[in-house]
């Protein structure tokens, strides 16, 4: 019986893998998006803005979305919750860029004198 569950769920993830990629790829278009998603790994709201370069309410809706959409669970600690991932993006081949504070600031400053 528990050979039968093993294959079952082994046959499931593979066919599953193409679905739940798309549904990542549709609900983080934007490189903001799939650094946040990947940062929610327990860290606060504020540890994922950062590393985001994202506000702190962006953060928060893209949270709610998340967990809404099952691609995220939120999680109790003390004094309230966090959303954690339930995937990694890249065991499904999708790149994370890393947005450093100065790529940040040159963008922004591109995005003014335009």
């Amino acid at each position: 019986m528990i050979e039968l569950l093993e294959e079952l769920v082994k046959w499931t993830k593979v066919t599953s893998i193409p679905n739940v990629k798309k549904l990542l790829l549709d609900i983080l278009p934007k490189p903001e998006q799939k650094i946040a998603y990947q940062a929610s790994d327990g860290a606060t709201i504020r540890e994922v803005a950062k590393q985001a370069n994202a506000s702190v309410g962006a953060v928060s809706k893209w949270w709610e979305q998340w967990t809404r959409s099952g691609i995220a669970e939120d999680v109790p600690v003390r004094g309230g919750k966090r959303t954690v991932r339930k995937f990694s993006l890249e065991d499904f081949g999708i790149e994370v860029s890393v947005i450093t504070l100065a790529n940040a600031k040159e963008s922004k400053d591109g995005e003014e004198e335009t």
